[in-house]
This record gives structure tokens, C-alpha cells and sequence, in this order.
């Protein structure tokens, strides 16, 4: 998600890649400007069957934070995107919230504020989507619940951590590449508690920033999208729950330690004791050597786990062909799985607003004619284009229609008398 870079005092330092937005390429095919000629596209891309007989008729869907921006969440990259409205912002990288304890007061200060809006969000039209054309595509293979892996969409590889994928259709396989939110996870035992249950401890920790939650929420400053209004209120907010407050009282705020390692601390791997402390009222000291929570997300940083990985890249091999919703694919950990996929041969669909990391090597081989069953990319909100899509697979007797491969320089309209695209010499 990161990587690091020498100073000119040759020092090591973290960079984060791609903050801008690379520079948008070619729509392709070029129909696929307006609503109709896109759903015609993916239509075509998702019905019709991959070029090569290694490759199964099946799909798997990689997806970003540009999928859950209509959910009211921010992003980093997009038109709104963190990195373009908060030039300032730096996330906190994994190494440091190890080390320190001030930076992880400023952490869970931040993420104690942001966590109540990204509580209430919720699964959008786009995520509901998914659930249907899975629904459609598992028809069009007879298969239904059993092996998931049997299904016309063998999982969604996600890199946002709000568990929305999962809420929305949880007979899918979703893959967390980068984690989620939704828990928290001790740095020494590896146990992990429901992140609703330590807000609530938080709380109790800490009454005037509780105090403070309550202020913001009767002002409407964490219900509203307007970012002008935001940054009025004092309160600007970032991606996966993070709110910067301005000369916040940071180093007040307290976090728990691990019950379980306050309970019975463990030993490191040479056998050396560790050991918990906690105040008073049960907030974790910096004299303990272990009992240290943190989100259970893969922060900047971070390595993801070999297990995700193997999840990641069986999704992918099980498939013929992948669609892209929703990123600019600028960390590695995602680009690299688009890349496998690519390197197997398989078509690729990328529907994101917005350029995409090296997304000219997705398509620099694709044969204009088949523009559409073999490749697609489209600039277009997932929240419509998707359900769109959706009602043109159920009105069309389904997704196992046969598909026509469309000549070049076919166009689309919208006239036809069902307000369905239609072909045009």
C-alpha cells in the first residue's frame, strides 16, 4: 500500500503512491459514452464466453472506494477524493502506531469520532447490484447456494474495509483484501473484538469527547456531504472513519488494553514475559509491553496476510474474466491481482471515474472488433450504471441470451419502443 523511499540525508521514509489521479484513457468501446451504450458493453462482456478454452465462463469482481462513495463515504483518490481536498492529510502508517502511543491516541480520537458516520452508512445500489447479477449469473450456470465457487461470480475482491460487500450479498464470496473496520485486533495475541464494543469502551473512557460526539451530531457537521460545510464546523473527514479535527486535545484521549492479554499476558516468541497495565478506570499505559489494539484493517504499511492472498488469487484463477468497479487500482496489492488476470488471458472491464494506474497495458492488445465482449472501460457512477445494467439482463431473457460479437463501428441507441439500447448500422 506503501513503499519506501531514500532521503537526500539517506534516510528511509514511507511514500504512499499515486496521490493524483493518473490521466483517463480512451472509453472503450467508444458507444459506451452514455448509460445505454455502457450497459450494452458489460452486457456483452459479462454474456459472452472468454476467447480462450482454458479460461471457465465465470466471473470475479475487484472493487474500490469509488464503489462506496455513493454510501456517503469519502475516498482518496476520486473527483472529491481525500488527497485532492485535504492536501495536508497523511494517513498514520503501521510502524508508527506500533511505536507510539501518542500517535495512537491521535488514531482512535480521530477514528472514535469518524466510526459513528460510517456506522450509520450503508450498502448502496452498486453493492445491491452485485448481489443481483450474481443471482442472474448463477442462474445462467444452474448453480445456487452449495460450492460458491460453482457460481457465475467466483468472489468480490474488495480493498475497502466497511464490510458493505458482505452486508449486501453475503451468499458471494467477498475477499477483504485490506481487512475491515468492523473488529479490532490485539498487535500480541491476535484475538479480535467486535468494534461496536469498543466504541462503547471509549466512550466510557473518555466523557468529554463523548461529549464532544454528541456536539457534532446535533449539529449535523458528521451527517452532511457538503465538504465546504465540513471544514466549517471544524471537522474534515477522510476515508475508513477518519475525521481530522483541528487543534484537537489528542494526547487526552485513552484506549483499552487487550482482555484477553490483560487476562493472561503472553510470551514473545523467545519466551520473554510481557506484561498489561491499565489505569484506574481500565485505559492501557505505555509501561505495558503488550495488550496493544488496533484496527483490524491492513494500515499503510502493512503486509497482507499469506491466507488473503491465497483467497485473492483463487478467486481470479477460478474465473475467465474480471470487472473492476470503482478504483484506480494505485496500490500494489490491487494492481497486482488485476495483473494476474491479465497475464492468464482473461478479459478485463474497468468502470471507475478517473484514470487508472498503467490501464493502458489492460487493453494495449485488444482487437477493436471485439471491444465490448472482451474488454470495457467505462467513466460512469456505479451506483447507476450497475442497477441499470441489472434490468437490461432480466428483460432480455436473462443473462444466458446468446451475444452477437458487434462489428466495429456499430453504434448504440436508446430509441428502441422498450427504452432499451438497441443496434444501429
Amino acid at each position: 500500500m506503501s513503499s519506501l523511499v531514500t532521503t537526500a540525508a539517506g534516510t528511509l521514509r514511507m511514500r504512499i503512491p499515486y496521490r493524483e489521479l493518473p490521466p483517463p484513457t480512451t472509453i472503450i468501446p467508444a458507444t459506451a459514452t452514455t448509460l445505454p451504450g455502457a450497459v450494452a458493453a458489460l452486457k456483452s462482456f459479462l454474456t459472452t464466453p472468454p476467447p480462450a478454452s482454458h479460461l471457465p465462463d465465470r466471473t470475479v469482481i475487484l472493487t474500490g472506494a469509488g464503489l462506496s462513495v455513493a454510501s456517503g463515504l469519502a475516498d482518496y483518490r476520486g473527483v472529491n477524493g481525500t488527497y485532492r481536498v485535504n492536501k495536508s492529510y497523511k494517513p498514520i502508517f503501521h510502524h508508527e502506531f506500533l511505536a507510539s502511543h501518542e500517535t495512537r491516541q491521535r488514531y482512535w480520537a480521530r477514528s472514535y469520532i469518524g466510526w459513528r458516520g460510517l456506522g450509520r452508512a450503508g450498502p448502496n445500489p452498486g453493492h445491491h447490484a452485485i448481489r443481483d447479477l450474481g443471482d442472474l449469473l448463477a442462474r445462467r450456470y444452474g448453480s445456487g447456494g452449495g460450492d460458491q465457487s460453482n457460481k457465475g461470480i467466483t468472489g468480490v475482491i474488495t480493498q475497502n474495509v466497511d464490510s458493505f460487500h458482505k452486508m449486501s450479498h453475503p451468499e458471494i464470496r467477498t475477499v477483504e483484501l485490506h481487512g475491515s473496520l468492523a473488529s479490532v485486533v490485539c498487535t500480541s495475541c491476535q484475538n479480535q473484538f467486535p468494534r461496536d464494543e469498543y466504541q462503547t469502551t471509549l466512550a466510557r473512557l473518555n466523557p468529554i469527547w463523548a461529549d464532544f460526539l454528541g456536539e457534532a451530531l446535533a449539529s449535523g457537521a458528521l451527517e452532511t456531504e457538503d465538504i465546504e460545510e465540513r471544514n466549517k464546523r471544524g471537522i474534515k473527514m477522510n476515508p475508513d472513519g477518519d475525521v481530522d479535527l483541528a487543534e484537537a486535545p489528542y494526547t487526552t484521549f485513552r484506549y483499552p488494553a487487550c482482555p484477553s492479554c490483560l487476562k493472561e499476558p503472553p510470551r514473545l516468541a523467545d519466551g520473554t514475559k510481557t506484561w498489561v497495565e491499565i489505569d484506574k478506570d481500565g485505559a492501557w499505559i505505555p509501561s505495558s509491553t503488550a495488550g496493544v489494539l488496533k484496527p483490524a484493517v491492513i494500515m499503510f504499511g502493512e503486509s497482507i496476510s499469506a491466507e488473503v492472498k491465497r483467497e485473492a488469487e483463487e478467486a481470479i484463477d477460478n474465473a475467465g474474466r474480471m470487472l473492476i468497479l470503482g478504483t484506480s487500482l494505485a496500490t500494489y496489492s490491487a494492481w497486482r491481482l488485476a495483473q494476474r488476470a491479465k497475464l492468464r488471458g482473461m478479459p478485463i472491464a474497468i468502470v471507475s471515474i478517473g484514470g487508472v494506474r498503467r490501464e493502458d497495458m489492460f487493453f494495449e492488445d485488444l482487437d477493436p472488433k471485439m471491444a465490448g465482449p472482451h474488454g470495457v472501460r467505462v467513466e460512469m457512477a456505479t451506483e447507476k450504471l450497475l442497477p441499470a445494467l441489472v434490468e437490461e439482463l432480466k428483460s432480455s431473457n436473462g443473462p444466458g441470451a446468446m451475444v452477437t460479437e458487434v462489428p466495429i463501428g456499430t453504434a448504440f441507441t436508446s430509441g428502441s419502443p422498450n427504452g432499451r439500447p438497441s443496434l444501429i448500422e
